[in-house]
């Protein structure tokens, strides 16, 4: 199953016709169809956050145990900025296929299963900040569906498929990687606490849930006490303040009030280190020079 939502064209010197939401495809897939389930015997599935929110909750897992049981990790860019991966057996079918029943999950299937056979892009052009979708049909030789006897609009098949949820919920996480793909250099390589930050706030929500009600935290960004409680139950409010605290780490934007000093704390803390570190060193290369001048005796 193909899937690059970021990236013009799809592994080919090609670009893909762009469709809109009015575009006419014909498609349908059933139980029936000859391929049933070939798609995912061959599954690359890229997960977005919302995407894991409902499949842990299917599964009835914490984050950390779903991504260690379901979850490939992968690097998205150059400047390693991770990306998971629907993890699959060793000929590549998905580990949640029941059989000739099809996807178990089905309910709850990743975004990437929904949009299939399209592709949805998300584009930003020069000189514009906003990003504007828009879909590709995807051809594979294996899928019978394009066969079948049945038209309807993009804008209809993502109806039927339950798509408007899962992308609304995961635009501003696709936002901040396209932000991110765009600026190129301008933003440079994040540094690993952010890297680490991005794949904590992302993907695994439990600890990420864990770190925004720590004390640290509380103490850090000034909000209300309703927020803390909003998500330390819902996941969905949780995601929103990662995207948040994302813009802020990755980019500088001040999204979340910081409480009075806080910065001030951080550079003295940050120059503290620094201070203790140099110590540290001149004290290490003083006992090896006079290490060395013992031995030279």
């Amino acid at each position: 199953m193909s899937d690059d939502k970021f990236d013009i064209p799809f592994k080919s010197p090609t670009l893909p016709a762009m469709l809109t939401a009015d575009s006419k495809i014909r498609f349908s897939c059933h139980k029936g169809i000859s391929c049933f389930n070939a798609c995912c015997r061959q599954a690359d599935v890229t997960l977005a956050p919302y995407d894991i929110v409902r499949l842990k909750d299917r599964l009835g897992m914490d984050s950390e145990a779903f991504l260690h049981k379901h979850a490939v990790p992968f690097e998205m860019d150059h400047d390693g900025v991770p990306g998971l991966k629907l993890k699959t057996d060793d000929q590549g079918a998905c580990l949640l296929l029941d059989g000739e029943n099809g996807c178990s999950v089905y309910e709850d299937r990743p975004t990437v299963c929904r949009y299939y056979p399209l592709g949805l892009l998300s584009m930003r052009q020069k000189e514009s900040a906003e990003a504007v979708e828009q879909y590709s049909l995807i051809k594979e030789d294996h899928c019978k569906g394009h066969e079948e006897d049945r038209e309807l609009t993009v804008a209809e098949y993502r109806e039927e498929q339950g798509c408007a949820e899962f992308d609304d919920l995961n635009r501003e996480w696709y936002r901040l990687i396209l932000k991110k793909k765009s600026a190129g250099p301008a933003v440079g390589r994040p540094p690993k606490t952010s890297l680490q930050l991005f794949f904590m706030a992302s993907y695994n929500t439990d600890m990420f849930r864990k770190f925004v009600l720590s004390e640290n935290f509380r103490a850090s960004y000034d909000l209300p006490e309703s927020t803390f409680e909003e998500v330390a139950q819902d996941d969905v409010a949780l995601l929103d303040l990662g995207y948040r605290l994302l813009r802020q780490a990755l980019f500088g934007e001040k999204v979340l009030p910081e409480r009075q000093g806080v910065w001030e704390k951080r550079v003295g803390e940050r120059k503290e280190i620094w201070e203790a570190r140099t110590k540290a060193e001149q004290e290490k290369w003083q006992e090896e020079q006079e290490k060395r001048m013992r031995e030279s005796t």
